[in-house]
């Protein structure tokens, strides 16, 4: 699924962002975790496409990170929904991204209609999006990438600023609910958090220090380990 080959990044003020990172995974849910700064959401950035590597190589789904396919292939989320909310209530905003899919009207709406019922967010459709809580802003972010249905979803850190009710439900979403019986909303994940409750949910668990790449694994070996190097 990714495929990543003595990769750098440097940033615009020559500072190693992360260095010679390898790596090869076929799971379906990835975690990144590590401290602030460590290179975890720079990792993901550049699997989105939205940081070109300085050096090295990586690919998704069989993609270069540098191709304009890759549009096609990732859809990411970030901790800030604000920062992808672009129209003003949910319907048009949700309608902005399936207005580029080749289907018809008709088609789009049922898509359209089919994500603000899958997020809960069909009686606040034609509210202002401006006056929604943190947690329904994040759910309409989260439906506005997965209306298109991305092979892979990478999200980064979408639960640090909602409260435990609302980073419960977006954790849900993301990996499932078995209690209730609900699949995730996406097939393939990567999913940067401090949640490590979350990154115990997840397949593999990729940890990075100081912009490298220093611990990889079973979710409950890498997170048992990070949690010991931090106490």
């Amino acid at each position: 699924m990714i495929d990543v080959r003595d990769l750098d990044v440097v940033g615009e003020d020559g500072a190693a962002v992360l260095t010679r990172a390898s790596v090869s995974l076929s799971h379906r849910r990835i975690a990144v975790i590590g401290e602030n700064g460590s290179g975890k959401s720079t990792f993901a950035r550049v699997l989105a496409g939205l940081v070109k590597p300085t050096r090295g190589s990586a690919s998704v789904l069989g993609v270069d990170v540098r191709d304009r396919r890759l549009r096609d292939t990732v859809g990411m989320v970030f901790s800030d929904p604000d920062a992808q909310i672009l129209m003003p209530t949910p319907r048009e905003d949700i309608a902005l991204t399936a207005g580029a899919l080749p289907l018809s009207r008709d088609e789009r709406r049922e898509r359209v209609n089919a994500a603000l019922a899958q997020f809960g967010l069909g009686e606040l459709a034609g509210r202002s999006a401006s006056v929604l809580s943190g947690g329904q802003k994040q759910l309409l972010a989260l439906a506005s990438v997965i209306v298109r249905r991305p092979a892979i979803l990478i999200a980064d850190e979408p639960t640090t600023q909602l409260d435990l009710r609302n980073a419960r439900r977006v954790g849900a979403l993301l990996l499932g609910d078995e209690a209730r019986g609900h699949p995730p909303v996406t097939e393939r994940l990567v999913l940067v958090t401090h949640d490590l409750a979350l990154a115990r949910r997840c397949d593999h668990v990729l940890r990075f220090a100081h912009g490298e790449l220093v611990d990889q694994g079973s979710a409950d070996a890498v997170v048992a380990r990070y949690e010991r190097d931090c106490s």
